[in-house]
């Protein structure tokens, strides 16, 4: 992986391409590169590692010219970031290039069989493999969408890949099977290709999405997909809504300092016509008017990956308090390895900003073959994931450039909020937890813009703790989830080694690393454990331990008795989450600034990862 454009039509290839790729350079990546067909049909390719601004540089010294090419952002899975490891890759002859995203699965077993016939192999990745069986399969067939698809046959393992070739010049020929490639339809015989829409925004909001198992040909005056079973098959037309504003900076330093301030924005978003306030519960569209399905539902499964994994647990403690339904939530990496309790009964809920997380999309797979309802909360509109499930809710938080996730956590938890509310008034809650509850919701937005007017003064405090070369994050309840998520937000833009951990079992193992050097943040609002939590604060400062305490308004038996306040509005237990995640977003956006860190391209970090 990472990112993958693609154009054919009338104007220089190049200066689309290096667009599309800037445009997704927000996904994180090593390297770059980009292939060309010239008007008298030859392939030229340039591919640097490093930052794109190192690929314009090269292309600005070589004639790369042409108006049918190919393009690539990698993130490194096989083999070092290095120039022979970029994309595109070619054949022996140069007469075919090719860019993928995906990891092929049976790569050495192909890669001995074409070694045995002649090939030679001259990088570490999986995809030079790719490149050789379309080289072979051109022997016997004329096309290159006939060689693409008869090297297909022969791949396991995911992919998302486009393919040009000189031998059957003019044209692209694109690939997916569990990894998100799209179509865009434009004017005046203008096609492209692209692994996300932001890549092609700025020429078309047509788009066609391919499904697992599609390829399609791409130009000059027209495009066609087929499927490797079915054959020619038709796939809608969609459009794309959102701005290109949703993807740039609009004045601000930085995507994540943006999409922070973004939150009350995003959070009226998610819950924009869904409030039934007289009715106390809320109306998803998503559900498709099958809510009568849902009340087959006995037991909940929770899956996701990293950020998501946190607010569905944060959804956990909502739906068993306000459903009485079983809820467990699992690493979606780990789900189907385990052989996993599921059945018609079983509703197994999705949460991925991207909708394309292929650890998530494999475990949703792999509940549905055993007979599960299947549902996914996500951000992305016409991603697998959207597709591939029975039920859905969309957050509409807007494009995440930032690859460490802020809005759209958030968001998910509200709409965590917004499915427990429907499920609880169809269950036990009453009416009037219900108004309660409606209410609570629509003031989050404006309790979180209480909490970001506090960003100089959480600067401030990043000051005095920027060269902490260890945090500690601690929470019981609602707020163990955001201790967890508070500490992975500054382990991924700051390089700080943080942990977060229930606040309780400190004592079990964590109090032996608690000294006078040790940041310890508390998450203190006043909820059920806020007492045990005090008590858990006089023992890190019986042990000389720096506390940051997040405690909500007018609560002031921690004052003096703590290094730091952050106070924080006050809201429903199952929703203060949302309140109290914002300052440390906050400081870990600080303190990564501090350090001199890139905050919206973290090293070594996607922004989706789409390889298993």
């Amino acid at each position: 992986m990472c990112g993958i454009v693609g154009y054919v039509g009338p104007e220089e290839a190049t200066p689309i391409l290096l667009e599309g790729l800037r445009r997704l350079e927000y996904r994180g990546y090593d390297s770059a590169g980009i292939t060309v067909m010239s008007d008298d049909g030859l392939l030229e390719t340039v591919k640097r590692p490093g930052k794109i601004a190192t690929l314009e540089a090269a292309l600005d010294r070589s004639e790369l010219s042409g108006s049918c090419g190919i393009a690539h952002t990698r993130w490194a899975t096989h083999g070092p970031p290095n120039q022979i490891n970029a994309h595109p890759h070619s054949s022996r002859d140069r007469s075919i290039a090719l860019v993928h995203n995906g990891i092929i699965e049976n790569a050495e077993i192909l890669r001995s069989k074409l070694t045995e016939l002649g090939y030679e192999f001259t990088s570490d990745t999986d995809t030079e493999v790719v490149v050789h069986l379309v080289d072979e399969a051109f022997k016997t067939n004329d096309t290159l969408e006939d060689a693409v698809a008869a090297a297909l046959l022969q791949i396991e393992g995911a992919y998302g890949l486009v393919v040009v070739s000189s031998r059957d010049p003019r044209k692209l020929v694109a690939a997916r099977n569990g990894s998100p490639l799209l179509l865009g339809v434009g004017t005046g015989g203008e096609f492209f290709v692209a692994s996300d829409v932001a890549a092609m925004l700025t020429h078309t909001r047509d788009v066609v999405y391919l499904d697992d198992g599609d390829y399609a040909v791409v130009g000059p005056d027209d495009y066609a997909v087929y499927h490797l079973e079915k054959g020619a098959v038709r796939r809608s037309v969609h459009k794309v809504t959102w701005d290109l504003s949703a993807i740039e900076r609009g004045g601000y330093v930085h995507f994540m300092l943006k999409e922070i301030y973004e939150q009350p924005s995003s959070l009226r978003d998610v819950m924009r016509g869904r409030l039934l306030e007289e009715d106390g519960i809320s109306r998803l569209g998503g559900l498709g008017g099958r809510e009568d399905t849902l009340d087959r539902v006995r037991r909940i499964v929770i899956t996701a990956c990293g950020t998501s994994w946190h607010a569905g647990l944060i959804g956990e403690y909502m739906l068993e308090e306000m459903t009485g339904i079983p809820v467990k939530v699992e690493y979606a990496s780990e789900f189907r390895y385990k052989n996993p309790v599921v059945d018609s009964e079983t509703l197994v809920l999705a949460i991925s900003q991207s909708g394309e997380t292929a650890d998530t999309l494999a475990a949703l797979k792999e509940a549905k073959r055993r007979g599960a309802m299947t549902m996914g909360i996500v951000n992305t509109v016409g991603s697998s994931i959207a597709r591939f499930t029975d039920f859905g809710v969309y957050l509409h938080a807007g494009p995440e450039i930032g690859v460490a996730s802020t809005k759209a956590f958030t968001s998910q938890i509200v709409a965590l909020a917004l499915f427990t509310l429907f499920m609880g008034r169809r269950r036990q809650l009453s009416i009037l937890t219900g108004r309660k509850m409606v209410q609570d919701l629509s003031e989050l937005p404006g309790k979180v813009e209480q909490v970001l007017a506090q960003s100089g003064a959480i600067r401030e405090l990043a000051e005095a703790y920027k060269d902490a070369p260890n945090f500690l994050y601690l929470g019981r309840g609602y707020q163990f989830p955001v201790a967890l998520e508070g500490a992975l937000k500054l382990k991924e833009v700051s390089y700080i080694h943080a942990e977060g951990y229930p606040a309780a079992e400190m004592k079990h193992g964590p109090i032996a690393l608690i000294d006078e050097n040790m940041p310890v943040v508390f998450l203190a609002p006043q909820d059920l454990t806020y007492a045990k939590v005090v008590s858990n604060i006089e023992e890190v400062k019986a042990r000389r331990g720096r506390v940051i305490a997040v405690v909500t308004d007018g609560s002031d038996e921690l004052e003096g008795k703590v290094d730091h306040l952050i106070r924080v509005p006050p809201t429903h237990h199952s929703l203060q989450p949302v309140i109290t995640t914002v300052p440390l977003q906050l400081l870990a956006y600080h303190i990564a600034i501090l350090r001199g860190c890139d905050v919206d391209q973290p090293r070594n970090l996607a922004k989706s990862v789409t390889v298993e």
